[in-house]
Formats: C-alpha cells, sequence, structure tokens
C-alpha cells in the first residue's frame, strides 16, 4: 500500500497513467464491452482491469492522478446511448459529476457514437476495464499536462 494513492489504482494502471503522455488517450469501459479484443489493438496491447467498482469509482481514482487535457475541453467523451445520443444514463452522470469534482467546475463529456468508440477506443494508449454492469459506461479521456512548480 502507498501514501496518498488510492487503493483501486493498481500497479498495471498506475503504470500505464504515468506512463501516458500529453494528449494521449485511455479508455475506461463496462463489463459489456468487447475490452480483450479491443486492448490488443492499443499501444499497451493489453487489458488493464478496475475489477469489481463501477465506473464513476474508477474514474475518481484515476482523476486523483491523471490531469485531463483542459485545454481541449471537453476531455472526456462519452459512448452515446444508441438511438438516443442525447440521453445521459445513471453511469453517465455519476462519471460526470466525478469529472466536476476533479476539475473543480463544470467539465461536460462530449458525446460518441458507439461504433466510432470502438474506433477511438483501438487508437487508444490503453483500455482499462471496470466492473460496470450497467450499460453505456464507457468512456475516453485525454491525457492533459502537469505545469511546473513556480
Amino acid at each position: 500500500m502507498l501514501k496518498n494513492i488510492d487503493p483501486a489504482l493498481n500497479a498495471d494502471v498506475l503504470h500505464a497513467l504515468h506512463s501516458m503522455g500529453h494528449a494521449d488517450t485511455l479508455a475506461l469501459v463496462d463489463t459489456n464491452f468487447p475490452a480483450d479484443a479491443i486492448a490488443r489493438q492499443t499501444t499497451r496491447g493489453k487489458l488493464l482491469r478496475m475489477d469489481n467498482i463501477p465506473a464513476a469509482r474508477a474514474m475518481r481514482a484515476i482523476l486523483s492522478v491523471l490531469p485531463l487535457d483542459t485545454p481541449l475541453q471537453p476531455s472526456v467523451g462519452r459512448m452515446e446511448v444508441m438511438g438516443d445520443p442525447d440521453q445521459i444514463p445513471a453511469p453517465q452522470q455519476e462519471v460526470q459529476a466525478e469529472i466536476d469534482a476533479a476539475e473543480g467546475k463544470p467539465a461536460p463529456m462530449y458525446g460518441i457514437e458507439r461504433f466510432a468508440f470502438y474506433e477511438h477506443a483501438r487508437k487508444a494508449y490503453c483500455v482499462i476495464a471496470t466492473g460496470e454492469t450497467r450499460f453505456y459506461g464507457c468512456f475516453l479521456l485525454t491525457k492533459g499536462v502537469v505545469p511546473p512548480a513556480d
């Protein structure tokens, strides 16, 4: 156990988050997503897991160490509901609350059509599977930078 590191962040996830560079993306996905098959096509090449926790809990842990690309606002995409792209299901509402809390202000997500999301995920640095069992618990995050200390 490490001090000041969210215990939901395992060594593999921490290593991936640290290894990502500015503008790299990661896909945070639910249990229904074809995570293993798509993860094999990413830069990392293997699936990372944050099992047994919902998407919002995983997002809170990730955002405790990962800066979002704030000049690119919005820097978190969400998989759109097929046939109703403006609908925001409960997992997405919960994740939005975590993003807003981490950013200290409203930081709305942008929608990504389902099949376009798969294509973006294939081009991501990595895929992290959560224990989220509800539909549409899939997100794409763009990493920002940590400014130098003055």
